[in-house]
């Protein structure tokens, strides 16, 4: 696990200085077009607040909304849902980088108002500050939500997207509006100043008809607790794979992994592949195959990151503070799908047995190892793959002796059945090896895999 950021961060903000602000981009704004505020460094600023409307037609162009008439008088559609971005803290005072690609993510998922909530102004230089402005903030977007409302907009076509410190404002909104409003999406909500916090003050399940979070820094500036009906935990819900795990790397070793919550969502709506989750008690429960599908609470219905009505999951009443796991690729696009892996021993053995799996595909490889406990039969794991199960071409076994496997026993052979299955999954799904397989000290052993698409 990296050592905690949280202690650092004070000193380091002094560092900042010297880097590019690697979430943060500055882009003039064209005729017609307005932009978002930036704050000085050194003394931050009082809270001043714009709602800056992007249209499908000029994703890049914000129109701002002063009042009631420039509602009106906007590209506002009242016939489409709604969805207000909220960002969160900014160390430096500038535009959030990743603002642009969500609004873009969004418009190109689903035809929808996207408006984005520009509190750069009061949410820069120290983090204490800004969260003193969360309610006022909170105050501020539920009038806005209120005029929205007052041109016909029904509440359930109301979805807030809040990052870091505006998931608990998204929070503070739904809970003025008595938990009616449609959606809420927390994208690693902040956990500093928030994780002792009561539910009145901090972003839960009743502040809209559905609640969803997506954790991705856990361990430090994410909130550990889960928020939402649903509650995405990422690789864990922290230490995200490419992020670096060295001071050195300055600002990206501070913010990577609170930001990466942001880079999955967006790739989540632009569907290369399913950002599929499963209940489980624990993450390393999940790698070890122990969850395999959504029965239990969700009745077979998986979660699954994206703009799925109640994220997919087939059911009227949610339970609460459901806790889900999946894993991700290191780089874009991130998502990748989740294949048991099992072996089966016709013996038992007195020794741990290790065997190294992988699948092959046209041009890529994908590993895990899996183990088999002494006095057992069966080992298994999950393997993370970027293509369907139906795509891989090949899989390969590799027997590792443990080290206390007699130089007698290792020539005996490992004899027993590969089987595999895309999750979620069943028994009955299972695909198996038709032969039964031997393996022999570290002799590579590799075998056609035909699973059908489905």
């Amino acid at each position: 696990m990296a050592p905690s950021r949280w202690p650092v961060l004070t000193f380091t903000l002094q560092l900042l200085f010297i880097f590019a602000d690697a979430e943060s981009e500055t882009i003039k704004a064209s005729e017609g077009c307005t932009d978002f505020q930036s704050a000085s460094l050194l003394r931050g600023s009082n809270l001043k607040v714009q709602f800056l409307l992007f249209p499908s037609s000029n994703p890049r162009c914000g129109q701002l909304l002063l009042v009631s008439e420039a509602i009106q008088n906007s590209s506002f559609n009242t016939s489409l849902g709604t969805k207000i971005i909220i960002h969160g803290f900014r160390a430096l005072g500038t535009k959030p980088s990743w603002i642009n690609g969500l609004i873009e993510a969004l418009l190109q998922a689903n035809q929808a108002n996207i408006i984005a909530v520009d509190w750069v102004q009061g949410a820069t230089a120290a983090y204490p500050t800004a969260v003193e402005n969360v309610m006022k903030l909170g105050l501020e977007i539920s009038t806005f939500v209120r005029r929205l409302l007052a041109t016909g907009v029904p509440e359930t076509s109301i979805h807030l997207i809040g990052v870091s410190l505006g998931a608990h404002v998204a929070g503070l909104v739904g809970h003025f509006y008595d938990g009616m409003l449609g959606r809420i999406t927390g994208l690693d909500p902040a956990g500093p100043k928030f994780t002792r916090a009561s539910q009145e003050e901090r972003l839960d399940p009743g502040d809209a008809l559905f609640v969803e979070a997506i954790h991705t820094d856990a361990d430090n500036f994410g909130i550990r607790i889960p928020v939402g009906h649903i509650d995405y935990y990422v690789n864990g819900g922290k230490d995200q794979p490419g992020c670096p795990r060295f001071i050195s790397s300055g600002y990206r070793y501070l913010i990577c992994d609170h930001m990466r919550a942001v880079h999955f969502y967006i790739s989540a709506l632009e569907g290369p592949c399913p950002m599929m989750a499963f209940p489980c008690s624990s993450y390393q429960n999940f790698l070890a195959g122990g969850c395999l599908d959504c029965f239990n609470p969700f009745l077979l219905s998986c979660p699954t990151i994206g703009l799925l009505d109640n994220g997919g999951v087939d059911m009227k009443k949610l339970p609460m503070e459901v806790k889900v796991y999946l894993a991700t690729a290191a780089s874009p696009p991130y998502c990748v799908y989740h294949s048991l892996v099992e072996f089966s021993l016709q013996e038992i053995t007195t020794l741990d047995i290790n065997i190294e799996i992988t699948f092959l595909s046209s041009n890529s490889s994908f590993r895990t190892s899996i183990t088999i406990p002494k006095q057992q039969t069966l080992g298994k794991g999950l393997l993370m793959h970027s293509v369907p199960l139906c795509q891989i071409e090949r899989v390969t076994l590799l027997s590792r002796p443990s080290k206390t496997w007699s130089r007698k026993k290792n020539g005996n052979p490992i004899v027993g059945q590969f089987c595999t299955a895309q999750l979620p999954v069943d028994k009955g799904e299972m695909f198996c090896l038709s032969q039964t397989l031997s393996l022999t000290g570290n002799t590579l052993l590799s075998h056609r895999l035909t699973v059908t698409c489905a």
